[in-house]
């Protein structure tokens, strides 16, 4: 249980320093937004034009590095999910035997 409780500090540590670089990007330019969550779309959006690398190559290299930061932070938050739950099936386990 205290290696489990260790590895989900530090990847919550881990996570704040993704959060962190998220952030830093969404400030770099404006028109990736505010979002900490969602990924800036790299395709046609119906009603919106999509600027390719050819229009301005600078953001469309800023955004798919934000994306693959966000990917990131979703596959972390996934491994601390799985973590989380096994160590509470381990808790659970020690209470009650």
């Amino acid at each position: 249980m205290i290696l489990g409780t260790a590895f989900l500090i530090i990847l919550y540590l881990i996570l704040k320093y993704v959060l962190a670089w998220i952030e830093y990007y969404n400030n770099l330019d404006t028109r990736l937004g505010d979002s900490t969550w969602r990924f800036s779309y790299d395709y046609p959006v119906i009603g919106k034009r999509d600027i390719s690398d050819l229009d301005d190559k600078d953001f469309v290299r800023l955004r798919r590095k934000k994306n693959k930061i966000v990917l990131f932070m979703y596959s972390i938050i996934l491994v601390m999910f799985i973590s989380s739950m096994s160590l509470l099936s381990k808790f659970l386990l020690f209470f009650f035997n």
